[in-house]
C-alpha cells in the first residue's frame, strides 16, 4: 500500500478539522445536506465552461407507475460524436444534479462529449432497484434523443449504477460502445481484503459503506442479485459481451479491491478493459483534482483511457 499523496493529505485534515467528515451523518437528510454544502464548496465560483447546459424531465411509464427522472445535458464546444450517461456518487443515498455539476462539465470538456447527468432516486425513500431502474430510463431517452456512440459512467456508487446498467443495457438495449467506473461501489457483502485494510479510510470508511448499503440494500437477502453485486455476475458467467471497460480504482480506498476483482472478471470473460491503479490516492480522487496535482492527473488519465476505448472500437 503506497503512501497517501501529500497534497491530499493536507486538503483531508483540513476537510476533517472544518467538520465535514465523515461523510455520513444520524440521518439521510443531514447527509444530503453535508454532501450537498461540501460539493458547492469544492467546486466554489468557478466553472468548466461547456457549449450549453439545459434541463429536462424524461418521464418512465414501464413498471406501471409514472415516474419523473430528471436530467441535465452538456454540449461539448466541439463534438466528437460521443454521449456519456453520467451517475453521480453518493453511496445512493445523497447527491444530485449539483453535486455532480464538476464532473459532468470535466467528462464533456475532456472527451468533446455530450454528457447527461441523471438524477436518480435516492435511498432509503427509493432502495434498489428504483436507481437503476431511472438509469436505464434515462440511457433509452439520450440513445433516442440525443444519439452518438453511448457511454455510460459514474463514480463511487454511481459507477456500480453505470456496472449494473452495462448489463441491463447488453440484455434490453440500447448498445453501449463503453463504460467507465470511477471507484465502483459493488459488493454489498464488503467482503474484500481492502474494506478491512483501508476501513478508517481517509476520506470514505467502512463504516460510511455499511451505512450506504444498508439504505439502498435494505433486504440482505438481496446482496446476491448481480445487477448490484458484480462478483456475484461473475460467478454466474453473466459478464461476457459486455461494452468495453475502463475501471480506476484509488490504493487507499476501501473500495479497492472490488474495483479490482470486477475488472479482472471482465477481462477473463473477453471484455477489453483498462485498470487503471491510482497510487497514494484515496476514493474520490475525481472529485478532488483541485486539491491535488495526482489527483487531477489520474482522473485525466482515467478519461484518457475511455477515449483510447472508444477511438480503438471506431476502427
Amino acid at each position: 500500500m503506497s503512501a497517501l499523496d501529500p497534497e491530499l493529505a493536507v486538503a483531508l485534515e483540513k476537510l476533517e478539522a472544518d467538520g465535514w467528515l465523515p461523510i455520513t451523518r444520524e440521518t439521510p437528510e443531514e447527509a444530503r445536506r453535508n454532501y450537498r454544502d461540501l460539493a458547492l464548496l469544492r467546486r466554489g465560483s468557478q466553472e468548466l465552461p461547456v457549449a450549453s447546459v439545459h434541463d429536462d424531465v424524461v418521464t418512465d411509464t414501464s413498471t406501471g407507475t409514472e415516474v419523473d427522472v430528471a436530467v441535465r445535458v452538456y454540449a461539448p464546444e466541439h463534438s466528437r460524436g460521443v454521449t456519456v450517461v453520467w451517475l453521480h456518487g453518493g453511496g445512493w443515498v445523497v447527491g444530485d444534479l449539483d453535486t455532480g455539476d464538476a464532473a459532468a462539465r470535466r467528462v464533456c470538456r475532456h472527451l468533446g462529449a455530450t454528457v447527461v447527468s441523471v438524477d436518480y432516486r435516492l435511498a432509503p425513500e427509493h432502495p434498489h432497484p428504483a436507481p437503476l431502474q431511472d438509469a436505464h430510463t434515462a440511457l433509452r431517452w439520450a440513445a433516442a434523443h440525443v444519439g452518438g456512440r453511448l457511454v455510460v459512467g459514474g463514480d463511487s456508487a454511481g459507477a456500480g449504477l453505470a456496472a449494473g446498467l452495462a448489463l441491463l443495457a447488453r440484455d434490453w438495449g440500447p448498445r453501449l460502445e463503453a463504460q467507465l467506473l470511477l471507484y465502483p461501489g459493488l459488493d454489498p457483502t464488503m467482503a474484500h481484503p481492502s474494506v478491512v485494510e483501508n476501513a478508517d479510510g481517509p476520506f470514505l470508511t467502512a463504516a460510511d459503506m455499511r451505512w450506504f448499503w444498508a439504505r439502498y440494500l435494505p433486504d440482505a437477502t438481496r446482496h446476491g442479485d448481480p445487477s448490484v453485486n458484480l462478483g456475484e455476475a461473475a460467478r454466474l458467467g453473466e459478464l461476457a459481451d459486455l461494452a468495453p471497460a475502463v475501471v480506476a480504482v484509488a490504493d487507499l480506498d476501501p473500495l479497492r479491491d472490488e474495483g479490482v476483482a470486477h475488472a479482472e472478471a471482465m477481462a477473463a470473460a473477453g471484455v477489453p478493459v483498462r485498470l487503471l491503479r491510482g497510487e497514494g490516492l484515496v476514493h474520490g480522487f475525481f472529485g478532488l483534482a483541485a486539491a491535488s496535482t495526482a489527483a487531477r492527473e489520474e482522473g485525466d488519465r482515467a478519461l484518457d483511457a475511455l477515449a483510447d476505448l472508444l477511438a480503438e472500437s471506431a476502427t
